[in-house]
């Protein structure tokens, strides 16, 4: 399966502290929130929009292959994210990154991260990063 696939992926940039890692059991339990890229029977791209709460999703995950960046990989997930939000009736769609500036070309907006009070209750208490998150809050209105 591309479970073990996309945990390497992810967790290769985790421990670079670009983003946060991934356990098999998370995975498992969120894997058909994912879209996964290939090229040749090889995950290249992987992400995953995860409902969050009425009518809020969240992408997270966000990873391309080192040395495949910058070729359209991660837009292509990031719009088909978007797209499912849009056919699911979701109204807002936020990411937590270290990222900004590549989700503000799709038309994310700065938010303080507490307001997302479901989010920080539900997945941020866990993280070893709690309270003190260097992450950046985006959402977009869609």
């Amino acid at each position: 399966t591309d479970v073990r696939k996309i945990q390497r992926l992810v967790n290769f940039y985790a421990k670079k502290d670009e983003m946060l890692p991934l356990s098999l059991n998370d995975l498992y339990d969120k894997i058909r929130d994912f879209y996964v890229y290939e090229q040749k029977g090889k995950v290249i791209g992987c992400g995953a929009l995860h409902i969050s709460w009425e009518r809020l999703g969240e992408i997270r995950s966000l990873a391309v292959q080192k040395g495949r960046q910058k070729k359209g990989i991660g837009r292509r997930i990031v719009k088909e994210c978007i797209k499912e939000a849009r056919n699911l009736g979701l109204e807002k769609v936020f990411v937590l990154t270290y990222k900004p500036e590549y989700f503000r070309r799709f038309g994310f907006k700065d938010i303080d991260k507490y307001q997302l009070p479901h989010k920080v209750w539900t997945d941020c208490v866990k993280c070893v990063h709690f309270p003190d998150c260097t992450e950046d809050a985006l959402i977009k209105v869609l």
